[in-house]
């Protein structure tokens, strides 16, 4: 199955020329010639690796040929989705509980990067819920969670 991501409602400028040479509408698939539809189903998703299903995630489908089109929304949504996902099947910590911790001992963003040697975008990333952190990762920040003084080792041996 061909998948696409759409980051507007407007098809791509090839298939819309293609279309109207034609006479098939804007929506219509140039090589099945049907018109998309909005459906719920199952989609998959690589997270960290690993292949995510993702139950009743909204797309458009042309149904003769079977090809899948992401709107930028569906897009974003999917990749939230499927992180989530993720993260409570391998029992990591939500975004919420990471960013949590960060705010627990008044660091920034950059501040606990910079602490745990990530990029400076890594901790916005799993505090959005645009990426998942790793098993290790995590342990790390559960240990800055509950032991005490480990924030302070941290940050004596930060780079």
């Amino acid at each position: 199955m061909k998948k696409t991501i759409m980051k507007k409602k407007q098809m791509p400028s090839l298939k819309l020329a293609q279309n109207r040479r034609r006479g098939l509408p804007d929506d219509a698939c140039p090589a099945c010639e049907a018109t998309m539809v909005v459906k719920r189903s199952a989609l998959r998703l690589p997270v960290n690796g690993e292949e995510i299903a993702v139950p009743s995630a909204t797309h458009l489908r042309y149904l003769n040929c079977g090809e899948v089109l992401l709107r930028y929304q569906d897009s974003r949504r999917l990749g939230e989705d499927a992180i989530a996902i993720y993260r409570k099947k391998h029992g990591l910590l939500s975004a919420d509980e990471i960013r949590a911790i960060r705010e627990r001992f008044e660091l920034t963003q950059v501040d606990m990067a910079r602490l745990l040697r990530l990029g400076a975008n890594t901790v916005s990333r799993w505090e959005s819920g645009r990426n998942a952190q790793t098993a290790a990762m995590d342990m790390l920040l559960r240990l800055i969670r509950d032991l005490p003084g480990s924030i302070d080792y941290l940050r004596d041996h930060a780079a």
